[in-house]
C-alpha cells in the first residue's frame, strides 16, 4: 500500500498558476498510470487557459464555487460537481465564489509541466 499524506505533499505553483499538492504521482509514489493532487484557487483568482497534450484530467470541485471552461463551454461548479476534461481541450478555472476554490485533479497519464500547453 503506498500512503500519501496532505502535508508530506510540497506544496507548488503549476504552470497555469494554480497552488497545488500532488498526492498521488509516479514521481513520489513509484509506479502509476495516472496522478492525483488537490489545486487550490484564492478568492477572485482564475488559472491560465491551457491543454494537455496527453492527458485527460477530472475535476472534482471539494469545496467553494467557480466556472470552469472546457474547450467552447463554460459551467458553473460547486463542491460535489465533476468535470471531464479531453486530452488536447484548452481549459481553465475561475473562482467566483467567496472563499478558495478547491479541486481534486486527476490526470492520465500523470500530470507533467511538458505536457501543459500554456494559451
Amino acid at each position: 500500500m503506498i500512503l500519501r499524506r496532505w502535508s508530506e505533499a510540497e506544496e507548488y505553483v503549476t504552470k497555469d498558476g494554480s497552488k497545488v499538492r500532488e498526492l498521488i504521482h509516479p514521481l513520489h509514489t513509484g509506479e502509476s498510470r495516472l496522478s492525483v493532487a488537490i489545486a487550490r484557487l484564492e478568492e477572485g483568482c482564475a488559472a491560465r487557459k491551457h491543454l494537455h497534450r496527453e492527458s485527460e484530467e477530472v475535476y472534482y470541485i471539494i469545496s467553494g464555487s467557480g466556472v470552469v471552461h472546457v474547450g467552447g463551454e463554460s459551467s458553473q461548479v460547486e463542491a460535489g460537481d465533476a468535470v471531464l476534461i479531453p486530452a488536447n481541450t484548452p481549459h481553465f478555472a475561475v473562482n467566483t465564489g467567496r472563499g478558495e476554490l478547491v479541486i481534486l485533479c486527476a490526470s492520465s497519464p500523470p500530470y507533467s509541466h511538458e505536457d501543459t500547453v500554456l494559451l
